[in-house]
């Protein structure tokens, strides 16, 4: 398998446009999905010294490398809008702090890791120390940082980071032209609903693989009870 090169719509509908089909959206639906094209937000939750870590971290966790710069998808900017306004799911674990106190806790977490292990901050890591760091979080093993993660289930930090990344990555329409994805239903509304069949405006999928790079733990096998498998693990590979 190959690394694709890097391109404005990864994925296996090259040429599809979600935003071709805006004409058939109510104005209130089209303003706010605009937006997320265009609204440049300020960062107002996380600080300076935060804002370079937790960038690394998504980067991981949601890579965007095979994907041309000025399409990447600005998860920094909306996770940081979620917090600074409070905007939260509705519920909390009982063992978890407030998201805001768990970022930051999380976030200061990494880099002393990052120091302890390896004698640097986070951001100075290579990426595959980064990836196998993050990886020990993933697999609720951390190496470091003990007094944080007893304040935190660290498998409940990971999740969160997880879930904050790809709520924000699938709200964006450059990442709806990679799925596939013919955006919202209202007024028009999906017309062939039986047997998978594709609507009018809809691309015919094409497949491709690529291996991950070097320099990420994504696509290492192991020995997982009893059997040869393929971990799943954060890292800047991946399939798209």
């Amino acid at each position: 398998m190959t690394q694709p090169e890097k391109r404005k719509q990864p994925g296996y509908y090259p040429g599809f446009s979600t935003l071709s089909q805006q004409h058939s959206w109510d104005e209130a639906t089209r303003r706010t999905v605009l937006q997320r094209m265009t609204h440049t937000r300020e960062i107002r939750f996380f600080t300076s010294q935060e804002i370079p870590i937790i960038t690394a971290v998504f980067d991981h966790v949601l890579p965007q490398s095979d994907r041309d710069p000025q399409y990447r998808i600005p998860i920094v900017p909306m996770v940081d809008e979620r917090l600074y306004t409070n905007r939260i799911d509705g519920y909390r674990y009982e063992e978890m702090p407030p998201d805001q106190e768990a970022y930051r806790l999380g976030i200061a977490a990494i880099d002393e890791m990052a120091r302890s292990i390896h004698d640097a901050p986070f951001v100075e890591l290579a990426p595959l120390r980064q990836d196998e760091l993050l990886r020990t979080l993933h697999d609720a093993k951390p190496q470091a940082a003990h007094s944080t993660w007893e304040r935190m289930p660290v498998h409940r930090f990971w999740m969160l980071l997880v879930q904050d990344a790809a709520q924000v990555y699938y709200a964006h329409p450059y990442a709806w032209d990679e799925i596939g994805f013919g955006g919202p239903a209202y007024p028009r509304a999906y017309m062939r609903l039986e047997r998978g069949e594709a609507e009018p405006w809809e691309v015919k999928e094409q497949r491709y693989e690529w291996q991950a790079p070097a320099d990420s733990v994504s696509d290492r096998y192991e020995l997982v009870g009893g059997h040869d498998e393929h971990r799943a693990t954060p890292g800047q590979g991946g399939t798209h």
